[in-house]
């Protein structure tokens, strides 16, 4: 991309972050089946994509807030007739959409205790993909891919979302985030390696997350 491009995508991606004056962030009023779900439909898309190609078993989501992620993937994988969306998070929320194929999991995704209970007593190779959604500190997620890692099948994602705060491009007053977690963990983890071709609609949520397993 040259310069001047990328200058026009994080211009777009500012303004659609940040939202016009106002109105309020665009991912706010995003909403799947009328649930908020505080993602960009370009990275809904490549959601799908992936949900495709990988057939996920499970998908395992941190963060589920409102539940129209979770929603969104269960319904994605209607279509394909098979799989379960496990959504951990710290609040419990009664009011979250009910479907056959979801699972709300009540509890710290940072909690090793209660990640190994998400995944006990699940069939041998069955195909799993994460989505870590929660606190978007750099500690935090640091310590999810760690624990989510050794359970992500080869083939499939492990997709840090939100890596696009503290600058790059928006909110620079965050302080270190998903992004600063990401490049550490690459780098002591050669198992999984960026797949560059998931940004290919230039504006995502996710710049440098698309963690692809390849051995």
């Amino acid at each position: 991309m040259k310069p001047d491009e990328k200058g026009i995508v994080e211009a777009f991606h500012r303004l659609y972050y940040d939202g016009p004056e106002g109105e309020g962030r665009v991912h706010h009023r995003t909403r799947w089946m009328g649930v908020p779900c505080l993602k960009t439909p370009l990275d809904l898309w490549i959601y799908q994509e992936i949900l495709f190609e990988v057939r996920p078993d499970v998908v395992v989501e941190t963060g589920t807030h409102l539940g129209g992620s979770a929603l969104f993937l269960a319904q994605m994988m209607d279509l394909h007739g098979r799989g379960e969306v496990v959504s951990i998070d710290v609040l419990d929320a009664p009011a979250r959409p009910k479907h056959p194929r979801i699972r709300y999991v009540h509890g710290s995704s940072a909690d090793e205790s209660l990640v190994r209970a998400v995944f006990a007593g699940r069939p041998a190779g069955e195909t799993t993909l994460v989505v870590l959604d929660s606190d978007h500190g750099r500690d935090h997620v640091r310590r999810e891919l760690e624990l989510f890692a050794p359970f992500v099948s080869r083939g499939s994602y492990l997709i840090v979302e939100d890596s696009n705060v503290n600058g790059h491009p928006v909110l620079p007053e965050h302080g270190p985030g998903p992004a600063e977690a990401i490049a550490p963990f690459l780098a002591a983890h050669p198992e999984f390696a960026r797949d560059a071709s998931r940004e290919k609609f230039l504006l995502t949520y996710n710049p440098g997350g698309y963690l692809k397993r390849v051995r």
